[in-house]
């Protein structure tokens, strides 16, 4: 008897750093499409850091097929951050060298693993790429589409400049 490969599903995950960003964003990129192949990649956006005087933060949004479990994702995007040698402290809001959150995964629907991702209508620096990708993609949650949630968001708030750092 021969068991069936799991489902291949479409993942989104977003990419900051605000400590050697260039370098850390060509980290994770090429280590995310080692792993998982073809990536969809968005343009780069620089964006103030958010909740802490700091150094600009890079950002962006990649996609991806993959047949792991949610959870083993997960896993592989902590080797990432210890890979970039990241320091976790109590403050959710400090420089980081490297931080990757799971977006989407499918259209799961997961509270105990963050998915869908509350970031994702909360910055523009997560909706902004994501609409960028995915314009017609809907939110497992809301129904809207990426499209639409980058339409409706205050960008105001937190601006975003396109920075080329020679991934696309």
């Amino acid at each position: 008897m021969t068991s069936a490969l799991p489902a291949e599903v479409e993942v989104f995950v977003s990419i900051g750093s605000n400590v050697r960003p260039q370098e850390n964003l060509r980290l994770a990129h090429e280590e995310l499409s080692n792993t998982y192949g073809e990536l969809q990649t968005s343009r780069v956006y620089r964006s103030e850091a958010v909740g802490f005087e700091g150094d600009d933060f890079l950002n962006m949004v990649v996609g991806f097929h993959t047949r792991e479990k949610p959870q083993a994702l997960l896993d592989h995007i902590e080797e990432l951050h210890t890979a970039a040698k990241r320091v976790r402290t109590d403050n959710r809001f400090s420089p980081r060298t490297l931080d990757i959150d799971l977006l989407l995964y499918g259209q799961l629907v997961n509270q105990r693993l963050k998915i869908p991702h509350h970031d994702i209508d909360r910055y523009a620096f997560v909706a902004g790429p994501l609409a960028e990708l995915a314009p017609a993609l809907e939110h497992p949650v809301s129904g809207k589409t990426m499209a639409e949630l980058w339409r409706d968001f205050d960008r105001s708030a937190c601006p975003l400049e396109c920075v080329d750092i020679g991934l696309n």
